[in-house]
């Protein structure tokens, strides 16, 4: 494996993009963490009615998806 080298300020540019682009996922993955836990919550308080997986491939064979 060879060795690289960067200027100092090249890479702290990198380092810059790189915890940049970090933060985007993490804020990308929280959302959805929130996103499931409220639909979680909805499906318990009933105001959602859930589905089986039966009725799921039911639906999908029914369309002609399956």
């Amino acid at each position: 494996m060879e060795t690289v080298t960067l200027p100092k300020q090249k890479f702290s540019k990198l380092l810059t993009d790189v915890e940049l682009l970090i933060n985007d996922v993490d804020e990308i993955l929280s959302d959805e963490d929130s996103i499931v836990k409220k639909r979680i919550a909805d499906v318990k308080s009933g105001n959602v009615k859930g589905v089986t997986e039966a009725e799921y491939y039911g639906y999908l064979k029914k369309r002609l998806i399956l």
